[in-house]
This record gives C-alpha cells, structure tokens and sequence, in this order.
C-alpha cells in the first residue's frame, strides 16, 4: 500500500497548475451514456475515480478510448444498465449512471455508492426525483432498481434538501423525459452548471443550471459533442491553503477565482495576502501573522464541505479559537485526530472542532481516512517540522493528480514509497 513521506518547513514558491475538475467530470461521463453518437471530454483528470467511472462505462457496453486527458465514449448500444458493487465499491458517484440509464434504457441496476466514509450520503434524494418522473425503484440486495418501461415524463420535483449529486442525476434523467421538468431547491455548484453545459451542446434544453430552479424541456434524443471540464475548485483551493501555511509565495494557474470566493475571503480575513494577476490565476503571500477564522461549511457559494479539513489545518497556526462548524456531513472530523498527533490543538463538540493556534507541528506517521482528510494532512505535513508518513493514500489518489510531482515542482520535499 503506498504512502507519501514529507520533509516539512520548505515554503512552497512559483508556479502550479489545476487540473481538470473530477466532481464536474464523473458526471459528464456518465451523461455520455444519453446519447448513442460519440462525446470526446477534454481535461478529465487521472484520479482512481475517473478510471472507476470509465471501467463501468465500458461495463455497460459503450466504446472508450483514453488519450492522456482527453477521453472519447461511443454508448451506440448498451449492452447491460447495471453498476455492480465489484466495480464502484470504492466510489460514491456511482449513483450518477442512474438517471441516464434509465432516462435512455428504460431500466437500470446500480450498487448504492461506496466511497468516503464520512457520514450518510442519501441516495432517496435521488430516487425520490426518479419516481416523480415515473420510474417505479426498489431497493434490495444492495442495489438500486429502477423501471420505466414507457419512458420518464416530466414533473415538477423539489428536494427536501439540497444534493449535488442527485441534481445532476435528475437533471440527466429529465433530458430524455416527455414535457417539462422543474427542479426545486437544486445544487448551485459550478459543477452542476458545467454539466448543463455539455447537455446542451448535446441538444438539451435546459434554463437556469447554476440557479436553484432548473428548468428543462425534454428531447426524445441527443447528439454528440465535444466539452472541456472545468477547472478543479477543490484541488486549487488545496494549493492556495498549502502556499499560506508554509508561509511561502505560490501562484496557482489555471483556476476560476469566481468559484473560490467564499475561501477567498476567509483567506483574507486570515492575513493571506491574495492577489489575481490574470484572469484564470491566484497568488498567495502571508506577510504577517495568520489570524483566527471561523468557518461555517455550506452548499455553494458558501463555504465548500471539501476545503474545510484543508482549512482547519490552517487554523492550527493562526492565532487565537478558531470555530469550524460542519454542516454537510455528519462524520467530517476525522482528520482532527490525526492532526492532533502533529501538535495540533483540536477539541469536537459534535459538528464543531475548536482550535487553538498556533500550535507547532511535528512530522508524525498518520492515516488518511477520506480524500479530503488526507489533503488536509498533506498540507499540514508540508508545514510541520520533520518528516511526515501518510498512510492510505489511495484516498488522495481518488481525486488529486499527480499531486506529489505538482508539490514537487514547487518545492516540496515530498516522494510516494510502497
């Protein structure tokens, strides 16, 4: 099992660059399976869950060819709708090929998620919205079955509470739908918009992608078409909170300032200088002491639940109590732990972790729990005195590109061993 071992205390400096965003890209494959005609999807990241996702769609029975970043998928017939647990047991979009699925077939079989084990992420969102497009779903042995052996008709559907994974998957389904469907209460994420947009170069017609009502009108079929995804807010996000707690001077390219507002202005109220010298880059500098923050995760364009371990571990070198209060999932503070065997000062009361700064780090050997928990050690370790041996992290590999080579070209003292 592969670890990653860092020599901290180097500041990182210069350039680094993003790649393409794994939470907008999961499910723009997935909605290759709408249409019979080719889709070629540029930027897709190589992370352990794209090739997940790419396994089950050549499961299914479409064609896929891997050129680097570029990705081309031909579904001209799909041979099986099922998901079986073998294959998306370690990833919990996997719920994403429903709606298509049974949007296109009619039908589908999909293995409830797998994937971090950090708190309940609840597929009846997602099968609430289907039965109001008229699929009729059952749950058993593990699986979720869904039919609509006369295809899905149009609906008004609100969610109880807000999903990004199961807007998507309802947004997927609603395209090949009879009539209108109106989402209620829908995620706002950019990745959601960036689906949308892949949608319509495919001959969807969707309004309002990015807003919380989305509303679209149905085809009875779409084409191909050729999409680039966006930028990762997550892993950008990552580099700008490293560059600051090293202390050093790192400039992040190939990012979209708009999506990172909300850490952004944390990021300031922290003392981190933050400056955009060009329309997709932000630069990081601290040239005083880090301040006290207090967080608050929400659904965006609040705080993002996937930067709020990289955050905290800021906050163990900022001066003063620092609150951070996680509202998405329940079972997000397991990292806290592990960062308290670095010298952090970290109290949980629940869905608040109090931290007390600063606090010197030390390298320790740690293990990463989840993809984000195992950033947050990343970055800490980065800052810590001595050496750092990170366990597990097949988790960072599910969605972070080549990160020890990216750190490397910035400075970092960091190798991958087995």
């Amino acid at each position: 099992m592969d670890k990653l071992v860092i020599e901290g205390g180097v500041p990182l400096s210069g350039e680094i660059a993003v790649s393409g965003s794994k939470n907008a890209a999961l499910p723009a494959l997935a909605a290759c399976l709408l249409t019979a005609e080719p889709v070629t999807l540029h930027r897709i990241p190589q992370v352990r869950d794209i090739r997940t996702m790419l396994d089950l769609i050549g499961h299914v029975g479409a064609e896929v060819r891997v050129e680097g970043g570029r990705v081309m998928i031909c579904a001209g017939h799909i041979e099986s709708p099922e998901a079986p647990y073998e294959l998306v047991k370690t990833m919990r979009a996997s719920s994403l090929v429903l709606g298509p699925l049974v949007g296109r077939c009619g039908r589908a079989r999909v293995s409830l998620p797998g994937g971090c084990a950090i708190g309940a992420r609840p597929i009846n969102l997602h099968v609430a919205g289907l039965e109001q497009l008229g699929a009729e779903v059952r749950q058993e042995h593990g699986y979720i079955q869904a039919e609509a052996p006369n295809g899905l008709q149009g609906a008004n559907v609100q969610f109880d509470r807000i999903t990004v994974t199961g807007t998507e998957d309802l947004l997927m389904a609603a395209v090949l739908a009879r009539g209108e469907t109106v989402i209620e209460n829908a995620a706002r994420e950019p990745e959601v918009a960036d689906l949308a947009v892949l949608l319509i170069s495919m001959g969807a017609r969707i309004e309002g992608a990015g807003t919380s009502t989305i509303r679209v009108q149905g085809v009875t079929k779409l084409r191909g078409a050729e999409h680039t995804i966006i930028p990762d807010r997550i892993e950008a996000g990552t580099f700008l909170i490293a560059g600051a707690l090293t202390r050093g001077d790192l400039t992040v390219r190939g990012c979209v300032p708009e999506h990172l507002r909300a850490l952004i202005a944390k990021l300031q109220q922290a003392g981190v200088e933050v400056t955009e010298p060009a329309p997709d880059t932000l630069r990081v500098r601290v040239p005083g002491r880090l301040k006290n923050v207090d967080i608050t995760t929400e659904e965006h364009p609040g705080f993002a639940t996937d930067l709020q371990a990289q955050f905290m571990a800021l906050m163990t070198q900022a001066a003063g109590i620092s609150f951070v209060t996680e509202t998405i999932f329940e079972n997000r503070f397991m990292h806290a732990q592990e960062l308290a065997r670095m010298g952090a000062n970290i109290r949980l009361e629940g869905r608040q972790a109090i931290v007390a700064g600063p606090t010197p780090l030390s390298g320790a050997q740690v293990i990463a729990s989840d993809l984000r928990a195992s950033a947050s050690l990343v970055v800490a370790a980065l800052a810590a005195h001595g050496e750092t041996v990170i366990d597990r992290v097949y988790h960072i590999d599910r969605g972070y590109e080549k990160i020890e080579s990216k750190l490397a070209g910035v400075g970092a003292r960091i190798r991958r061993i087995q």
